[in-house]
């Protein structure tokens, strides 16, 4: 190797000198090679040499060779020292992403970068074999959606409880984030219980899938516990005054139409799920388990089973609690379908809900 590298010297000093960008990514270009092809023989004076004659080259090269180098060198487990910390600190993520996340460096300076550069810069760590407590903590703190993903997917990083505090955070409202999570063997039973609160259904049956055999065990009992404590905290919901005053107002004049679309657009929601129960003919509580719901048809059908006018059904697809995050595009869906639904159809369904409303609930 000595050889070698001395039969270069007179030139990479002319090139260092006087040479043209082009004659310097050559010439990086074959050091490169001729380091790669005996890295894993080079003792640790060979590589410095190495990383001392890089170091020259990249001073004042073009970014694509920098890149090509970058490249070349992350995964080898010796390349030099100096030359990757200079690689990893560039702005430009096509030369600093392979060496951030391959190449051997420092967890200070790998917590640097993750602290003052942006998300293509922390994607790349991310990716990394193994991640530090410390600096999973910048990246959970810093990282975007894409970055805390591969965070909570990247089974070699170790993870605070911070850390996961903030991720089952995140999660509430982030489902493949929650399975990621949900995923991790590290994850106190704490936090676990608290994944599992919030998350859907969807992502509960699927962890569950997922699940071992003794783990399996453990989810159900948690959510059997959460399900029950939800239960003893929410009390049965009264509609009874508000059935007495639609009563009431049927009995002084038959309740109409115009009194539904009154009650919806006035956020009376008990007064609205009363006069469709009294109307319809069906017990109210199946009424309010009806229009709550996750699909609009039960609502379509009450209203064309009475053969209400469709901004009156928009009224009270909109007077559901919640319903304020309702999309354009999922109303004109429902309109679509109010359209083709015949009020012979709709009478038949809630004739059902009328003789056997535990069942059409």
């Amino acid at each position: 190797m000595s050889a070698a590298v001395a039969s270069l010297i007179p030139e990479l000093e002319d090139v260092v000198q006087h040479g043209s960008p082009e004659r310097r990514t050559e010439m990086l270009r074959r050091v490169t090679t001729l380091f790669l092809a005996g890295a894993d023989r080079f003792s640790d004076d060979h590589v410095k040499l190495f990383d001392e004659v890089i170091g020259y080259l990249i001073e004042e090269i073009e970014v694509r060779a920098l890149a090509e180098l970058a490249r070349r060198i992350a995964p080898i487990a010796n390349a030099p020292h100096d030359v990757v910390h200079t690689l990893a600190r560039s702005d430009d993520i096509t030369v600093a992403g392979p060496v951030l996340q391959q190449a051997r460096l420092d967890d200070p300076d790998l917590r640097l970068i993750a602290e003052t550069r942006g998300q293509a810069h922390l994607l790349a760590i991310s990716m990394r074999n193994s991640i530090s407590e410390a600096l999973a903590d910048v990246l959970v703190e810093r990282g975007d959606r894409d970055v805390v993903h591969n965070v909570a997917d990247n089974h070699r990083a170790r993870l605070s409880e911070n850390a996961l505090t903030r991720l089952v955070a995140r999660a509430e409202d982030d489902d493949a984030l929650a399975e990621r999570i949900g995923s991790r063997t590290d994850i106190p039973p704490r936090l676990f219980r608290q994944l599992l609160m919030q998350a859907t259904e969807a992502v509960q049956e699927r962890l569950l899938a997922r699940a071992k055999a003794d783990t399996k065990v453990e989810i159900r009992k948690i959510l059997a516990k959460v399900s029950q404590e939800v239960g003893a905290k929410v009390a049965p919901h009264s509609f009874a005054k508000a059935m007495h005053a639609v009563q009431v107002l049927h009995n002084a004049r038959k309740l109409t139409e115009a009194d539904v679309v009154d009650f919806a657009k006035d956020g009376k929601y008990d007064e609205t799920i009363a006069a469709l129960a009294l109307l319809c003919a069906v017990p109210v509580d199946v009424v309010d388990r009806l229009m709550n719901g996750e699909r609009y048809d039960p609502m379509l059908i009450l209203a064309r089973s009475l053969n209400f006018s469709w901004e009156t059904t928009r009224a009270i697809i909109t007077a559901r609690p919640g319903a304020r995050g309702t999309s354009t595009q999922a109303i004109e869906a429902a309109k679509e379908n109010y359209d083709k639904l015949t009020a012979a159809t709709a009478q038949r369904v809630v004739r059902f809900w009328q003789l056997r409303p535990a069942v059409g609930a």
